[in-house]
């Protein structure tokens, strides 16, 4: 008997997302059925590239079909992806990166507990899973991004008079370390600082993007203010060590975009733990165990995961070479490219289940 397009279909349905708790169908992630004999192929549109279930549902689209409509189908699933935005323009310019699905801050509380190192692997670790990422160092004062990806040159200017991002690693980067000298500070008044930050968002030329992140100087000030009255965000995702001093400052972090109606996508430990390259055993918690993941749980949020202390690490920051592209096999590694899908996924579940973020326009004073 012929396999029909409709049996393939009613195949489908049985295969559940299980992020999203629907059937594969009735989400429209099937397109382009093609039937030949007992071939059967179609296109699987995940909701990311980054989709930690990718293999899962692949297999669990193979055997519905094989078993519901017939055992001796060779069954081609075609696993893409197009990543789904919850994002409206609010009450202001409805232009303002309206090409960019998703808008995501990396935040602290306090200095020092490498947050940019987290913005930057999480940048690329989602790149290389075929995500379309730019990254904004909005860190006017110190800015980390052109020394993370060895990267020192001025960006140019397109034709619309907006500047055109830099690129590495398939990452689209801007940062006030492009625009001025290596050595050279930057001492502006937060007026002008807001109006930079402002600068790179609306007057940059980012084209068609999946996720921009935002790497946030530590605090909650007048850049974090600016930007959440400038654009609306996807969610934000708050970065600590396991420290007691450092988890202070990151609740406060959480209480911040709580008060501007953002949602926390979750909390990331940095520096977890410490493992001898000698004894991968072995972990020595040097600056506490499970604070993060314990504040976590305490504040409602995601706990995202944690990323060990390790030498490569930060060799990689230094000489402008991420981990996730210098040694994808080390545990630091690994951990930033389970923290990408893990973050990929909560956006997908908070795009199809939230209400559309919105821009803030009345803050504290």
């Amino acid at each position: 008997m012929a396999i029909s397009k409709e049996d393939v279909l009613d195949a489908l349905r049985n295969v559940i997302d299980p992020d999203l708790g629907r059937d594969l169908v009735s989400l429209n992630m099937i397109e382009d059925i093609q039937i030949d004999g007992k071939n059967v192929a179609f296109t699987v549109n995940l909701t990311t590239p980054a989709c930690p279930m990718k293999a899962e549902i692949e297999r669990a689209c193979i055997n519905a079909v094989t078993h519901l409509v017939d055992k001796d189908a060779v069954v081609t699933p075609n696993m893409s992806s197009k990543v789904t935005g919850s994002r409206t323009a609010g009450q202001g310019d409805q232009n303002l990166l309206k090409d960019v699905k998703n808008i995501i801050a990396v935040a602290s509380g306090k200095g020092g507990v490498g947050k940019s190192t987290v913005s930057v692997n999480l940048a690329v670790a989602l790149a290389k899973a075929g995500a379309s990422v730019g990254l904004v160092d909005t860190d006017i004062y110190g800015p980390s991004i052109p020394t993370m990806f060895d990267i020192h040159e001025r960006p140019n200017i397109s034709t619309q008079r907006k500047l055109i991002p830099l690129e590495k690693y398939g990452v689209k980067l801007l940062s006030m370390g492009f625009l001025v000298q290596q050595d050279e500070a930057v001492v502006w008044r937060g007026p002008m600082v807001s109006s930079a930050v402002k600068q790179f968002l609306s007057e940059t030329d980012w084209g068609e993007l999946d996720y921009l992140i935002l790497d946030l100087p530590p605090g909650t000030g007048d850049i974090q203010l600016t930007i959440v009255q400038s654009v609306p965000l996807t969610a934000a995702i708050i970065v600590s060590t396991p420290q007691t001093v450092a988890l202070d400052d990151a609740r406060k972090g959480v209480a911040m975009f709580g008060k501007v109606k953002v949602p926390v996508l979750g909390i990331v430990e940095n520096m977890a733990f410490f493992t001898p390259p000698d004894m991968p055993d072995k972990k020595y918690h040097i600056f506490g165990k499970d604070g993060a993941k314990n504040l976590a749980e305490k504040m409602g949020v995601p706990f995202l995961g944690e990323i060990p202390i390790e030498q490569l690490l930060r060799e990689g920051g230094d000489s402008g070479k991420p981990i996730v592209v210098g040694d994808a096999s080390t545990p630091s590694a690994k951990a930033f490219i389970e923290l990408s899908q893990r973050v990929a996924q909560q956006i997908a579940i908070r795009n199809a289940t939230g209400e559309p973020t919105e821009k803030v326009e009345i803050l504290y004073r």
